[in-house]
C-alpha cells in the first residue's frame, strides 16, 4: 500500500517536473521569435521592440528555474562524479552513502533556496512591483519568484525522492566503469586479447 502511494507520488511529481521543462523549452522558443522579431524590426524598420532586453532578463530565470526539477528527475544536474564514480566501483556501499549525503546536501541547499525565496514572492505579489522602464515595458516580479519557489521546492522533492530510493542503478548501467578507468576491456570480461 505504501509503495504504491510512494509510486503514485513520484510519478506526479515526475509529471510535473517534465512539464515544466516543456513550458521552458516554450519558452526559449518564445525567446528565440522575440529576439528575431527585435532583429529584424531593428534592422529593416528602425522600430525595434520595446523591453526586448527585460524579456530576456526574465526569460532566462524562467528557463533555468522551469528546467531544473527535469534535470535533478533524470540525475544530470552537473556535478563532478569523478571521485563519487571511482568510490563506487571500489566500494559499492560507500559509494551510494556518499551519493546519498551529496543528495541530502542538495535537498538541504533547494529547501533554503525555497524558503528564502517564499516571503520575497509574498512581498512581490503584495506590492505588484515590476521591473522595466514605466511607459516603455513594465512587468511583474512574482511570476519570476512564484517559479523559482516552485522549481526548488519540486527539486527539494526530486533530492527526497533519491534519498529514499530503495535501488541504486548498478555501475553497468550509468557506466561508471568505462568512465573511469574500469576493467571493462576484454581481457577483464575474460575475453581473448586477439582480433
Amino acid at each position: 500500500m505504501l509503495g504504491s502511494a510512494s509510486s503514485a507520488v513520484r510519478k506526479l511529481i515526475d509529471g510535473i517536473a517534465v512539464s515544466a521543462n516543456a513550458v521552458g523549452t516554450l519558452v526559449v522558443l518564445a525567446l528565440v521569435i522575440i529576439v528575431n522579431y527585435d532583429a529584424i524590426a531593428r534592422s529593416f524598420f528602425n522600430s525595434p521592440f520595446l523591453g526586448a532586453v527585460e524579456v530576456v532578463q526574465f526569460s532566462m530565470v524562467l528557463i533555468v528555474f522551469l528546467q531544473l526539477p527535469d534535470v535533478v528527475r533524470v540525475g544530470r544536474l552537473t556535478r563532478s562524479d569523478g571521485l563519487l564514480g571511482i568510490v563506487r566501483r571500489r566500494n559499492a556501499f560507500a559509494g551510494n552513502l556518499m551519493s546519498r549525503a551529496i543528495d541530502i546536501f542538495s535537498l538541504t541547499f533547494m529547501a533554503i533556496i525555497a524558503i528564502a525565496i517564499w516571503p520575497e514572492f509574498v512581498g512581490m505579489w503584495e506590492s505588484q512591483d515590476f521591473f522595466g522602464i514605466p511607459g516603455v515595458f513594465t512587468a511583474p516580479w512574482w511570476p519570476v519568484k512564484l517559479v523559482i519557489f516552485l522549481s526548488a521546492s519540486l527539486c527539494a522533492l526530486h533530492f527526497i525522492v533519491h534519498v529514499l530510493a530503495e535501488q541504486e542503478k548498478p555501475d553497468d548501467e550509468i557506466g561508471l566503469g568505462a568512465r573511469f578507468g574500469g576493467d571493462d576491456s576484454i581481457e577483464a570480461r575474460g575475453g581473448d586479447r586477439t582480433p
